[in-house]
């Protein structure tokens, strides 16, 4: 294990980042916590929050897509979509957070030991490049893919927090309303 001169752990949050990927994966193959989600549609608007939450994420996104689904069937898509999109903003904020805070600077620190001639970081800081993640990040995060690369992609940028909460609500409930609504409309 790596420690600064304080006695802090160095790589802490990307430590949590990995143990959180290794407990998604885990929990999406639990039989109880993909029957705890699709009960979610028992909850109404909460389930339909609660939905949210789990829709931005790679391991629970279908199962998410299912209980907002199943929810068409009772509630208005357009309420569905703005409660779910409240629900997607928690879930991509602790993304958002987790790489603009902290992480990326832990993995900058590997990064700058791997790569001595600093080929990426020129990239990095072009100006095409700085002004193309928001618009790469809100197109992946309207898209019904899940969030993490486009909130990833957003985090790496300038970006204020008011900002990305402005757009990540804006794009995740448009981008659920279509989906829904497409559900309804094609269903027989």
């Amino acid at each position: 294990m790596a420690y600064s001169n304080n006695r802090r752990w160095r790589y802490k949050n990307l430590t949590v980042f990995l143990l959180g990927i290794i407990l998604a994966v885990f929990l999406s193959r639990v039989e109880s916590f993909h029957s705890f989600l699709l009960h979610l549609n028992n909850f109404g608007y909460l389930g339909a929050f609660i939905a949210g939450i789990f829709f931005v994420s790679t391991f629970t996104v279908a199962t998410s897509a299912l209980v907002l689904l199943t929810l068409a069937e009772f509630l208005s898509p357009i309420e569905i979509a703005l409660i779910a999109g409240f629900g997607a903003v928690v879930g991509d904020l602790l993304i958002f957070h987790l790489i603009k805070d902290s992480l990326f600077d832990e993995v900058k620190f590997i990064y700058n030991k791997i790569d001595q001639k600093k080929y990426f970081r020129k990239l990095f800081y072009s100006k095409y490049f700085n002004w193309m993640l928001p618009i790469i990040g809100a197109i992946i995060i309207a898209s019904p893919l899940p969030d993490e690369i486009g909130v990833s992609l957003m985090g790496l940028s300038k970006i204020s927090t008011l900002k990305f909460i402005f757009i990540s609500y804006i794009l995740n409930s448009i981008g659920l309303f279509l989906i829904i609504s497409a559900s309804v409309i094609i269903k027989p």
